[in-house]
């Protein structure tokens, strides 16, 4: 994958923190899969300027995360619904085990 996964994930946590332009500029390269080119020329910026911001844009992603630790926490309460969910299927009482599934799949959605 030549492009990180990881930089999708902040982006989905702190896109918010963003500019308006940073966050859109981000969202056409990570989720788009645009080219540089494909970004600066709508934009009438050069491609150099495009991958200036991506890799500025990056970075504060990065430090927001070094920071704050937020997207590190959602991998590990999605890894712990997980290891719950799998628990759960060993439960031989049904209403139980529903019960269980339906407080995952609500905590899921929370995050």
């Amino acid at each position: 994958m030549a492009k990180e996964l990881k930089f999708v994930l902040l982006l989905d946590c702190y896109g918010d923190l963003l500019t308006e332009h940073q966050r859109n500029v981000m969202e056409l390269y990570y989720c788009d899969d645009l080219s540089l080119a494909e970004i600066g020329e709508p934009m009438g910026i050069t491609r150099q300027a495009v991958r200036s911001l991506i890799k500025r844009t990056e970075d504060l992603l990065s430090d927001y995360e070094d920071k704050l630790h937020f997207a590190e926490k959602l991998r590990n309460m999605r890894s712990c619904f997980g290891r719950i969910s799998e628990i759960a299927e060993n439960i031989s009482d049904p209403d139980i085990k529903n019960a269980i599934n339906s407080q995952i799949t609500k905590g899921l959605e929370l995050l």
